[in-house]
This record gives C-alpha cells, structure tokens and sequence, in this order.
C-alpha cells in the first residue's frame, strides 16, 4: 500500500491534497512533491523485504503514490542493470566506473519510470484522456502506458524528432500532432487546449508523479551498491526529472535509516547547443532562463526552459556537484566508446556523460579512483536517423 500523505510546493512549500488531479501549485505555478508518512511506511518496506519482491519499481510500493492495486498500470518497468564498465573502465584508468543501463526498460528509455507512474495514478484519479508534450521517448512511453490504461493519448512534438519516436506513438494508437517548433512550443499548444479538449497534462514536472516514478533509479543505485551511494553521478538533464528524483530519493532513504547523510556529487549534463542549466550555474543564478535557438542531436536534452530548474539547481548545489555541457560530436564519441567497449548502444545522452567525465577527469574534478556512475537513459536504436557520425568509414 501506498503511503503518500499529501502534496508540498517545491518552491513555496504550501500542502495541497493528494486525492485530486493536480498539475503545477495553485499558490505560485511551480512543481509539487508528494510527501510520505515514512515512519510507517518503513514498518513493511524493509532491506529484507526487497529481497523477496519482484524486480521492478513497484518492489519500492510504500513510498509510490498509486494507493490501490488494481490502478497500477505496468509493463515490468525498473529493476535496470548497473554494469560495471571492465573494459571502457580500463582505458580511463578507472577500477570504479559504472553504467546504469536504462535503455532496458520497457519503450527502451528511462521515461517508462515516469510515465508509468503518472498514468497510473492519474488513471486512478478519474482522468480521461492525456496530453504531453514530447522530443521523443517521453511520448512513447506515454503512449504505451495510456495504451494500456485504455486512456487517449495526445502527443505533441516538434517536426523534426527523430522517424522511430513518431512511429512509435503512432504504433499506441496515438493522436499524433508535429508541431514547427521546440518542445516548449509543443507544451504552449498542451496548456492552451487542455482544459477545453479534457486532456490531464502530463508534462514533466508539470504533475506531481512523474518525479516519483524517476526517483526510483536513486533507490535501485542505493540498492544495488549495498546501501553505499557512490562519489559520483553523470545524469543527462533536459527536464532533470530523474536528477531532482534521485535527490528525493536520497532524502527518503536516509529518513528509512537505509543509508548515511554521504551523497554523490550530482553532475548535470546538457548539449552546447542547449544549456540553460550549465549557464544557471556558472552564473549562481536561482533559476534558468530560456535558451535561444536550442539545437542538438539529443532530442532529450533540447529542452530550452525546464520547469524543475530551480530544484535542479538546488540539487547541484547541495551535493557540491555541478553543471557541464559537451558537443554533439563529443556526444556521437562517446556513443562509439561505450558501444565498443561495452556492448551498449546509448542513446547521444549516454554518450554525453561519457564525454563528460573524460572532461572532469582531465581537469582533476573527478580522480580517477572514485566511484562513478553514468546514466544511459536510452537506446540508441531510436536515434539512427541523427547518428549519421556511426559509420564505419568514420572510424580511425
């Protein structure tokens, strides 16, 4: 059972219930956060009773936010492997590097948390169709899961996302509208009709569980390390759903008493051609105004304006961490180190923390014996259309 106790203000900290359909804080428009009565969801969500659950997100049940069963919406999402990189780890000279595989997941990308979580309960709140706005896996993933909920789906994304997303929402059933523009266009398009059409906007951020969905990468990392967190963790942030999730998460388990006040040093990374965060940071700004003319290869991280900048930053901050951009081209390297080394075809994302850290490495932010994590958020199958930098002739 569900143990969610009500609904907190990320940035006002007014409560709100739980019980309805909410999307951003009626007091100030910024994100909710769902709160749990942790004590007693502690009294049945032990260390030892993980071991006897199934291995996917909902083994986490007391701290989600779907309070009745028969509303859980799944199609075996989480439970994900963390692979430890021997091969790629040896040629950074690195005994600790580590890949948490996301691509695994079912609709092939880390946006089955989120998503599966938000139809679920939204399902569960009396929802009767759904909107997104969407670069790509985002609106797969709903699509498949408002699928299987028996929800209308209405995806909006810009014309130029990659062939295989497009395909894919079509392949739910769908209604599928292209959109000459960004995604934070597409997202003026859901806001603008919503209300009148009846959709539930599951934008992220823009609805309080997609988040909790997303934190559940914290509680598996803590989990499958032994309850040790590691030094270090490379996430690709458009949205920074997963990176505020995970930052929940920590918080939360702490409370359990499952592990220490340690947390990693949490490393946003985003495209040259797309950096509102990077920028925000480097600037000590609170929040991260709207990049212009965003541009990138990986459509997850052409994101110019995200909803959740201030609790990204916060996160950032808070773990002594930072923000870092690399190009596409570093992007489309590190898509071809992994993918040789490792046998893992990442999307550009996973190819982004790559070269990430090789920067880090190289100006002593990261010593090479610490214990680090990269997020592979997605399969690179899905972006063959914009990988064209692959090819074999291209190889030296």
């Amino acid at each position: 059972m569900s143990f969610l106790i009500d609904l907190e203000c990320g940035a006002c900290g007014e409560h709100h219930a739980a019980d309805e359909l909410q999307n951003l804080c009626p007091a100030c428009g910024k994100p909710l956060l769902a709160r749990y009565d942790l004590t007693s969801a502690g009294q049945t969500l032990t260390k030892e009773a993980l071991e006897l659950r199934e291995p996917t997100l909902w083994r986490y049940r007391e701290v989600l936010p779907v309070r009745e069963d028969d509303y859980i919406v799944s199609l075996g999402e989480g439970g994900t492997p963390l692979v430890h990189t021997d091969r790629l780890g040896e040629t950074l000279g690195m005994d600790a590097l580590y890949i948490k595989d996301e691509s695994l997941n079912p609709t092939g990308s880390f946006k089955a948390r989120g998503l599966c979580m938000a139809v679920s309960r939204a399902a569960e709140l009396g929802a009767t169709a759904l909107a997104i706005p969407s670069a790509g896996n985002a609106a797969g993933a709903m699509a498949a899961y408002a699928a299987k909920a028996g929800l209308p789906a209405y995806v909006f994304m810009p014309r130029d996302t990659p062939a295989a997303f497009i395909i894919e929402c079509y392949a739910h059933g769908a209604h599928v509208e292209l959109i000459d523009g960004l995604i934070t266009d597409c997202g003026q398009i859901v806001a603008e009709r919503k209300d009148q059409e009846g959709w539930f906007d599951v934008s992220t951020l823009k609805e309080p569980y997609r988040i909790e969905g997303k934190k559940t990468m914290g509680y598996e990392l803590a989990e499958q390390f032994g309850w040790e967190l590691p030094d270090v963790i490379f996430y690709p942030a458009g949205g920074g759903t997963g990176l505020i999730g995970m930052w929940k998460a920590f918080a939360e388990m702490e409370e359990l008493g499952w592990i220490g006040p340690k947390r990693p040093r949490m490393v946003a990374v985003q495209a040259t051609g797309c950096q509102p965060i990077v920028r925000a940071y480097e600037q000590n700004w609170e929040d991260a105004p709207e990049w212009e003319n965003a541009h990138t290869l990986a459509s997850g991280l052409r994101v110019p304006r995200a909803v959740g900048d201030f609790l990204m930053l916060r996160a950032i901050r808070e773990s002594d961490g930072c923000a870092i951009a690399v190009s596409d081209e570093e992007m489309i390297g590190g898509v071809r180190e992994i993918g040789s080394t490792e046998g893992i075809f990442a999307a550009p994302e996973g190819g982004a923390v790559l070269a990430a850290l090789k920067t880090m490495l190289n100006d002593g932010r990261v010593d090479r014996s610490e214990q680090v994590v990269l997020f592979n958020t997605g399969s690179g199958h899905k972006y063959v259309d914009n990988m064209s930098g692959l090819k074999v002739d291209d190889q030296t």
